[in-house]
């Protein structure tokens, strides 16, 4: 088996101010890269500061890297870190558009970029945990439902800003659990530099008062903590896990502590995170590190149904949107917009839909790549379920889609389910997926 080699790079996809009508960038977004080959095989796999990504724009991202580096396409995995505070997926505005057809190529840069650097390298993994910061967001109430966010109902008044509502006696648990995992794949060169360090945790993101500004959000100071910490500058990606029930915040405590600044909990989240992430690099001894691991990739499109609708539901949907209703955020009206827009949605889509699931594997670490928002408990049973020592489960990966609830949630409801354009059924078969990929890789 040939050297393992690795390259990493980073390429600017912040867009314009004019463009997003933000009042300023914050931070940079990056489109971040990690090569590895070994003379058998070449993969890349890039996660970007966006709130989500298309399929056709993750696909032309991979086909001009792959004419570029001679990577297949196949091989390729663009993800997206579900910062809030940056653009989307799907804008067809022209702005939107003209953003993502410009990003596209940016992103391809990063994977060339990291290709060019190859050098030889060595690599090793580790877990830590970080149970203090994830909380399912999803909760049973006392009349038997359940709802997400439970305190977040917001009323939007005329001048823009909004009344919260807090305090609510009636929620009895989290319907869902958390995945506190940390999971850590560290790239060193010969002469025990790191060249990337590559994380995965299970959680939304971190709320901070950067709604008029242009963020990386927590995925962007987890670097910044990382590169701290260690005191030299590196490539420092957090890949999000399946994390679409699940946030940072404690509704059975105190749902909006008091911060001593702005963008104090995001700080504070990252470089906990950071720090555990820390802690695993530097447990793990020399001898763990591999110079000749085995490089894998399996790849399956598996075709997956829409939620059934009917001519009523979109002539319903259209006349509901045509109407004023009050905008509060968590309201019943709100809900229905919600539900409305995802018929129209669907009704655009058709009645299914193809999704890419990719599988690699280094060494005895395996990483899953699924599209969409998927909740918590499908990641913990592609883990569960792995034939590998270590999987990490990334979420947002070559599409956005939407959330993809479990079977237990579609029965039990609320905003994520409302909002999904998938059918009950689909979260089952991309665990089947990723879980036939595992074992085909597998030793």
């Amino acid at each position: 088996m040939s050297e393992l080699r690795a390259g990493a790079a980073k390429s600017v996809i912040t867009p314009t101010i004019g463009r997003w009508q933000h009042s300023h960038v914050n931070d940079e977004l990056y489109a971040k890269a990690l090569v590895l080959e070994n003379g058998e095989v070449s993969l890349a796999l890039v996660v970007c500061d966006v709130g989500s990504i298309e399929r056709r724009d993750a696909e032309t991202a991979r086909e001009i890297a792959a004419q570029i580096t001679g990577i297949p396409a196949d091989h390729i995995m663009v993800a997206a870190t579900h910062t809030h505070y940056g653009p989307w997926g799907g804008d067809e505005s022209e702005e939107g558009r003209a953003y993502w057809d410009w990003a596209a190529p940016r992103i391809a840069d990063a994977i060339a970029l990291a290709k060019r650097r190859l050098q030889p390298a060595k690599i090793a993994h580790g877990s830590g945990a970080v149970p203090g910061e994830v909380y399912n967001r999803r909760y049973w109430m006392k009349d038997g439902s359940v709802v997400f966010n439970p305190l977040s109902v917001r009323y939007f008044n005329d001048d823009g800003s909004f009344t919260q509502l807090y305090q609510r006696s009636d929620i009895v648990g989290p319907a869902g659990p958390t995945d506190p995992e940390v999971g850590v794949l560290i790239v060193m060169d010969e002469d025990e530099k790191p060249i990337a360090i590559w994380a995965n945790y299970a959680l939304h993101y971190v709320d901070s008062p950067d709604y008029d500004r242009i963020s990386a959000n927590y995925f962007g100071e987890f670097e910044r903590a990382l590169q701290r910490m260690e005191g030299r500058e590196f490539l420092g990606v957090m890949m999000n896990g399946t994390c679409g029930d699940v946030n940072n915040v404690d509704y059975m405590g105190d749902p909006e502590p008091e911060h001593p600044y702005g963008r104090w909990n995001l700080e504070r989240v990252s470089t906990l995170v950071a720090a555990e992430v820390c802690k695993v690099w530097r447990g793990i001894r020399r001898s763990k590190y591999q110079t000749q691991p085995a490089l894998k990739v399996a790849t399956e499109r598996i075709s997956v149904k829409h939620r059934p609708i009917t001519e009523a539901d979109v002539k319903h949907a259209n006349a509901y949107l045509a109407e004023k209703h009050p905008s509060g955020f968590g309201t019943k009206e709100w809900l229905e917009q919600v539900r409305c827009r995802t018929i129209l949605q669907v009704a655009k889509w058709g009645p299914e839909r193809e999704m890419l699931i990719q599988a690699f594997r280094f060494g005895d670490l395996a990483l899953v790549a699924l599209p969409g928002e998927v909740f918590v408990e499908t990641g913990m049973e592609i883990k569960q379920r792995s034939p590998f020592a270590r999987t990490l489960v990334g979420e947002l990966a070559n599409d956005s889609v939407g959330y993809i609830p479990t079977e237990k949630a579609f029965g039990e409801g609320s905003y994520e389910t409302i909002q999904s354009p998938v059918a009950v059924g689909t979260a089952p078969a991309m665990v089947e997926s990723a879980v036939k990929l595992l074992k085909q890789l597998a030793p």
